[in-house]
């Protein structure tokens, strides 16, 4: 006997309603990648998302979705209302991309394949999510619980989360959220129920600085930094929960025959853990201190001390999502009805915000394949059978989780 949740998931796929919002899935299809192709050519860039924000609102409007609005932090988003007084249901994708401004993100077509930085993260799903909605309306189909369809800012690199970020501690929807789904990028076998927390920093060590020859002895704030970049090395991570650290990129200095004034490195830290990620993050700081004190005490300070600023780049909180909670197991059967064998995975998406905060949160994908996200040759492949198999498997968990409601 299957499980209460793959009883669930058949009782829906197997609904008329369902199969006509799939029908109207396959019909929209060249649409779908239509409104693919117009969303990646709108370039997004960190902290710059605002054009396509302005597009992906009007399609929102188009769409019909009620209190279609765009919040303080730049989130665009519309309801889908549910049949009862149920509680709200976020499924997102995010308009950013990794991609600085002036990237060329016009749009080539090979075939079934699509190549432009951004195509796939996570452009696809902000497309799929319009189809989404243009099915579940044209089958007619209700839930228990509203669903909010959101375009959110500031998923990538220092963007930090901070579109999530917003709507779960100041949107107006806040105190209301009872679960979140992330869409992001193609590939539906992969669901993200673990969050991996980061904390990034730009440390900046200052001296007083002078001639190579002349001023010997006094204090280096590039011998500061190899202290803290060897030591950081050195320290022992487990490898369950999963942990890592990197010193990224490194500067300073103005001349061969100068002992620089500043030197600085920044690093990544992160873990699947919050526990083991506060650790490192405690140790990393420890070593800090060691190396401002050292070389304070190993060289001549006449014209001036070692200092420190560290420089907060990022900060992601880590949390997981609970195997066997409900959003897990529907998405789990849902892959499985349709034919694919799901993985359980940790990441850093959008869906750490509400994991940290208890919330119920996952993320799953948009349908078909693609790869070399985040470089220039990105892509996806939009042939419809598969692109359609996942894009039923990812509609059928956000009906299980919304409550569907048989008509």
């Amino acid at each position: 006997m299957p499980h209460d949740h793959a009883l669930e998931i058949a009782r829906i796929t197997g609904h008329p309603a369902f199969k006509a919002a799939i029908g109207k899935l396959d019909a929209d299809h060249d649409r779908t990648v239509a409104d693919i192709i117009t969303l990646t050519e709108i370039p997004a860039p960190p902290f710059k998302e605002d054009r396509r924000a302005a597009a992906y609102l009007e399609m929102l409007r188009a769409h019909g979705l009620e209190d279609v609005e765009q919040d303080e932090i730049g989130n665009v988003m519309g309801l889908r209302r549910g049949a009862g007084n149920g509680a709200l249901i976020v499924v997102a994708a995010h308009l950013d991309t990794v991609f600085p401004e002036g990237t060329d993100v016009t749009v080539r077509r090979e075939g079934t394949k699509l190549y432009a930085p951004g195509v796939g993260d996570d452009t696809c799903s902000l497309a799929v999510l319009l189809a989404f909605i243009r099915a579940l309306d044209a089958a007619g189909i209700r839930t228990r619980n509203d669903i909010l369809f959101v375009g959110d800012v500031g998923e990538e690199g220092l963007g930090d989360l901070r579109g999530v970020r917003h709507l779960f501690t100041q949107g107006r929807y806040r105190d209301r959220i009872a679960s979140f789904i992330t869409v992001d990028s193609p590939q539906v076998d992969k669901i993200v129920v673990g969050g991996v927390g980061s904390k990034r920093y730009s440390i900046r060590f200052k001296g007083p600085g002078g001639h190579s020859f002349g001023a010997f002895g006094i204090v280096n704030p590039m011998n500061a930094m190899a202290h803290l970049v060897s030591e950081l090395g050195r320290i022992q991570v487990p490898e369950t929960p999963r942990t890592t650290f990197c010193a990224s990129i490194v500067g300073g200095g103005t001349s061969v025959n100068a002992i620089p004034e500043e030197s600085w490195v920044d690093i990544d830290l992160r873990s699947e853990s919050a526990e083991e990620l506060a650790r490192l993050d405690a140790r990393c700081r420890e070593i800090i201190a060691e190396a401002v004190a050292r070389e304070n005490a190993a060289r001549s300070t006449s014209e001036g001390a070692i200092s420190v600023e560290i420089r907060t780049l990022g900060d992601r909180p880590a949390g997981n999502t609970p195997k066997d909670a409900d959003i897990v197991r529907y998405a789990k059967a849902a892959l499985e009805a349709g034919g694919f064998a799901p993985r359980l995975e940790a990441s850093s998406t959008d869906a750490n915000i509400p994991m940290s905060l208890g919330i119920p949160a996952i993320k799953i994908g948009s349908g078909g394949t693609g790869g070399r996200a985040h470089s220039l040759g990105e892509w996806i492949d939009v042939e419809k059978s598969a692109s359609l198999s996942g894009m039923v498997a990812s509609l059928a968990t956000i009906l299980a989780v919304a409550g569907f409601v048989e008509g």
